[in-house]
């Protein structure tokens, strides 16, 4: 899987290299390929990266909530209790 995302952005890459370096003779052809880069980069490859990497992890630790925030300040959540 690693490998797959690596190539993706290397093909995705060069294809927006490719299409800047034509883009004087064949305007149209250009933007399709910088066109079709872009999206692998953003709807493909970045997908693949962050279901790959955030497999076993719990989002709920990555949100930004009251309890988190406490956490972050050192402070721990005071509970209401019957006071």
């Amino acid at each position: 899987m690693k490998y797959l995302i690596i190539g993706i952005l290397f093909a995705s890459m060069a294809s927006i290299i490719y299409g800047f370096s034509i883009q004087p003779e064949q305007l149209t052809l250009s933007h399709k390929y910088i066109g079709f880069g872009t999206v692998g980069i953003f709807l493909v490859a970045m997908p693949l990266f962050l279901i790959k990497y955030s497999k076993g992890k719990k989002m709920k630790d990555y949100m930004l909530n009251e309890e988190n925030i406490l956490k972050m300040r050192g402070k721990e959540k005071k509970k209401d209790g019957g006071n």
